[in-house]
C-alpha cells in the first residue's frame, strides 16, 4: 500500500509513495508525533532527478528490513529541496559544519524539536567503502536516544546555537570596497584556471556561468584590447569553447548537463536543469555580443531549442530538470532498474545501423565514438559506460575535410543530416523521468534569457515564450497577497516563494519589459513585496526564514553565487536597473546599502559573489537606460542587437525610431 506520500504533488514525494518506509511529508503534525512516540525524526531531502537518492532508495528505502528498522524508531520524513529550500538550507548548513561536506541525498536525524543530531549525505545499507552502513546508523541512534538523550539533545541546542549566531551576525555598516577586487577577482580566476581545458579547478568541473559572465563584464570595463581584459577574454573563449565541445553538452538535441566528472567536459553527470540552461544561454548571447562569434550564437540558439521542445509545459512555464537515469531499452518493466546516460550515450554499431557507412564513419570520427567506448577510467571508474560512448567534438570540420577527402559545407552538410537522424531515434528510446513542477525563481531566469535571446537574435517565438512565463507566473503563482507562490505542479504548491523567487522573477521582467514595457508594473509590485517580506535591515540584505511550529529555525543571509546566484545580489542588479528604469532613487539607495554590506565579502572572497561585483562596477560606472524609440532602421536595429553594455538596461516607447542613452538626468542619442 502506499504511504502518506501519495497524497503529495512533488516528483521527488511521488516516488517514494511505494516505499515500504511510512514516510510522511513535512510539517507541524510529523514533529507532534514524534514527540507523542518519544522518537527521533529521520529527514532525507533531494530532489527527483537525484542520481545518489535513487541510489540510496533502491538500496534502503525499498528495502523491507531498512524499512522496518526506520518505522520502528523514526518518524520518517520526505522534503523536496528544491520546493523547500528553506529547510534544504537549514539542515544543509548542519551537515557541512559536522561533517565537512554536503549533497544529496542528505540525511539527518532530529529531535522532535527539529534540531538536528547527526548528518550526512548517502549512506549504503550496510558497512562499505568506509561509510558507515545505514542500518548500523539508525539502530545507535535509536539506542542513543533512548540511553543518552540529555547529551543528545545538548549538543543538538549547541550547534544550532552556534550556527545561528554565525547566520545572525549584523552588517557592518562601512565604506565601498576600492576597486582593487575587480583585479583581484581577475588574479583568482587566472590562478584556478586550467589552461588546457578551461573553466575553474579539476574534477568534477561544473560551468558555474557566473564566473565567465563577469569575466565578460570586466572585459569590457577595462577595455579588450588592455592586458586584463585580453586576460579575461582568453579564459572565457577557451573555456567555452571546450565546454560547448564537450559531452556535458548533448550535441545533438541542445542544452547542457549538470557537470562534467573529469576535468576535460567529457563524461557528464547526465542529468539536466533548468537554470543552468537559462544561465548559459545569457552567457553565450553575450559572449557572442562581446566577440561577434557566431559559434557562441549558434550554442545559445541550441540551449533555447531544448527547452522549448523539451522542457515547456503546456501551460507555458518551464520544468525544472531531466533526469541522468533512464531505462536501456523499450519495452523494459518500468520499474526496473535504470542506467545513467542509457538516453544519451551511444554504442557505435546502433550509429552505424541507422546511418550510410560513410555518413557512418564521418559521425564517429566526428564526435569521438569508439567501438569500445569512449569513457577513459578516470571519467567511468567503475565501467559503467562500457561499450557505450558519450558524443563530443573530436575533430574539427577542417581535419574531417582532409581525413574523408571531402568539401568543409559537405562535412557540415553530412553531420547536420547525421544528427537529426540520431535525434529522432534517440526520441524512441525510453524518456528519462522529468521532473515537471514549475519553479517561480528557475523560470524567472530563463524569461529573462529568452526576452534577452529575442531582443538581441530579432525572434518573435523566443518573444512570445517569454511573455508566456511570465502570464503563466501572473496567473498561477502571483499569491493573493502580491507576492510569489514557489512551486506549481496542476496547482499552486502551498510554500510560499523565497526572495530568490522574487528576485529572479525581477530579473526576467526586466528583461521583458525592454520588449513589451507594460511588465514594468508587476516589477514594481514584486520589489515592493520582496521588500517587506524578505528585508533585513541588520544583514542589509534579503533573507530566507525556516520555521517549525511557529518557531524560527534559522534566518539565513545567501551570500554564495553557486549554480544558482544568491537573492540578495540579483536584487543588487535589479535595484540598479529600477532606478534607472523609473528615475526614483529610493532603489539605488537600497542598492548601495547592499553593496556597502557586503563589501567585506567582495574585498576578500570574490570568488564566491561575481554577481555582486558585477553590481558593484555597473554601481561605480553608472547604469545607462537605453530607450527604444519606435521602430529602428535595419542598420540601427542590427547595432543595438549586437552591442554588449553591461552598464545598460533596455527598454521601449513610441517614437520616430530612434536609439536614446539617458544617464544621470541627461539624454543623447546612440548610433552605436
Amino acid at each position: 500500500m502506499a504511504n502518506a506520500l501519495a497524497n503529495e504533488t512533488s516528483p521527488y514525494l511521488l516516488q517514494h509513495k511505494d516505499n515500504p518506509v511510512e514516510w510522511v511529508a513535512w510539517s507541524d503534525a510529523a514533529f507532534e508525533e514524534a514527540r507523542r512516540r518519544d522518537v527521533l525524526v529521520f529527514l532525507s531531502v533531494g530532489y527527483s532527478t537525484c542520481h545518489w537518492c535513487h541510489v540510496m532508495e533502491r538500496e534502503s528505502f525499498e528495502n523491507e528490513a531498512v524499512a522496518k528498522v526506520m518505522n520502528e524508531h523514526f518518524v520518517c520524513v520526505k522534503v523536496d529541496r528544491e520546493e523547500r529550500p528553506d529547510l534544504d538550507g537549514t539542515y544543509m548548513a548542519f551537515v557541512q559544519a559536522t561533517t565537512g561536506q554536503g549533497g544529496w541525498p542528505m540525511s539527518v536525524w532530529l529531535t522532535p524539536d527539529g534540531e538536528p543530531v547527526v548528518g550526512g549525505t548517502y549512506f549504503p545499507p550496510t558497512d562499505r567503502g568506509g561509510r558507515p552502513g545505514f542500518t548500523r546508523i539508525c539502530l545507535e541512534l535509536a539506542r542513543l536516544w533512548c540511553e543518552d538523550r540529555a547529551k543528545m539533545e545538548e549538543s543538538a541546542r549547541k550547534v544550532m546555537a552556534h550556527l545561528r549566531q554565525e547566520s545572525t551576525a549584523e552588517a557592518v555598516v562601512q565604506g565601498m570596497p576600492g576597486e582593487k577586487v575587480f583585479g583581484d577577482f581577475i588574479d583568482r580566476c587566472e590562478a584556478m584556471f586550467d589552461p588546457e581545458w578551461g573553466g575553474w579547478g579539476g574534477a568534477p568541473k561544473f560551468p558555474r556561468p557566473v564566473v565567465p559572465r563577469l569575466l565578460l563584464q570586466l572585459a569590457d570595463r577595462l577595455g579588450n584590447e588592455s592586458d586584463e581584459g585580453g586576460a579575461c577574454l582568453q579564459m572565457i573563449e577557451r573555456t567555452l569553447k571546450l565546454m560547448a565541445a564537450g559531452g556535458l553538452h548533448d550535441q545533438l538535441g541542445g542544452g547542457f548537463h549538470r557537470y562534467s566528472v573529469d576535468r576535460y567536459w567529457h563524461v557528464p553527470h547526465y542529468e539536466k536543469m533548468l537554470y543552468d540552461q537559462a544561465q548559459l544561454a545569457l552567457l553565450y548571447l553575450e559572449a557572442w555580443q562581446a566577440t561577434g562569434s557566431d559559434v557562441w550564437r549558434e550554442v545559445a540558439e541550441g540551449i533555447f531549442g531544448y527547452v522549448l521542445r523539451d522542457l515547456r509545459d503546456a501551460a507555458g512555464a518551464f520544468h525544472a530538470a531531466e533526469d541522468a537515469d533512464s531505462l536501456e531499452e523499450a519495452g523494459q518493466d518500468p520499474g526496473g532498474p535504470k542506467i545513467e546516460g542509457a538516453y544519451w550515450t551511444w554504442r557505435s554499431a546502433e550509429i552505424y545501423e541507422r546511418l550510410e557507412p560513410k555518413e557512418a564513419a564521418l559521425f564517429c570520427a566526428a564526435y569521438g565514438v569508439e567501438e569500445e567506448g569512449n569513457a577513459r577510467d578516470e571519467s567511468d571508474p567503475h565501467g559503467e559506460l562500457a561499450g557505450r560512448n558519450t558524443l563530443y567534438r573530436a575533430t574539427s570540420e577542417v581535419g574531417l575535410a582532409e581525413r574523408f577527402e571531402m568539401e568543409a559545407e559537405e562535412v557540415r552538410a553530412s553531420l547536420n543530416r547525421s544528427g537529426k537522424v540520431l535525434l529522432d531515434a534517440r526520441a524512441g528510446r525510453p524518456l528519462p523521468h522529468r521532473d515537471d513542477k514549475v519553479i517561480a525563481a528557475w523560470n524567472g531566469l530563463m524569461m529573462a534569457a529568452l526576452a534577452r535571446g529575442a531582443r538581441v537574435l530579432g525572434r518573435q517565438d523566443l518573444r512570445e515564450a517569454a511573455s508566456g512565463v511570465a502570464d503563466f507566473l501572473k496567473r498561477e503563482l502571483r499569491s493573493e497577497e502580491g507576492g510569489l507562490r514557489r512551486s506549481w505542479r496542476g496547482k499552486a504548491g502551498e510554500t510560499e516563494g523565497f526572495a530568490i523567487d522574487h528576485a529572479c522573477v525581477i530579473r526576467g521582467l526586466i528583461e521583458l519589459q525592454a520588449l513589451e514595457p507594460g511588465w514594468l508594473d508587476w516589477a514594481l509590485e514584486l520589489q515592493r513585496g520582496m521588500d517587506e517580506r524578505f528585508w533585513d535591515g541588520e544583514r542589509a540584505g534579503y533573507v530566507m526564514r525556516a520555521e517549525l511550529a511557529g518557531k524560527e529555525l534559522m534566518v539565513m543571509l545567501e551570500d554564495y553565487d553557486g549554480a544558482e546566484p544568491a537573492a540578495t545580489h540579483v536584487a543588487a542588479d535589479n535595484l540598479l536597473d529600477l532606478a534607472a528604469l523609473t528615475g526614483e532613487a529610493r532603489f539605488a539607495k537600497r542598492a548601495e546599502a547592499i553593496l556597502r554590506a557586503g563589501s567585506r565579502r567582495m574585498d576578500r572572497q570574490g570568488f564566491a559573489c561575481p554577481v555582486l561585483i558585477g553590481a558593484y562596477d555597473r554601481w561605480l560606472r553608472g547604469v545607462v537606460k537605453m530607450e527604444v524609440r519606435g521602430e529602428l532602421p535595419d542598420d540601427l536595429a542590427e547595432r543595438a542587437r549586437r552591442s554588449f553594455s553591461p552598464r545598460a538596461v533596455w527598454t521601449r516607447s513610441e517614437g520616430p525610431g530612434e536609439v536614446v542613452a539617458c544617464e544621470g538626468g541627461a539624454c543623447r542619442p546612440w548610433e552605436g
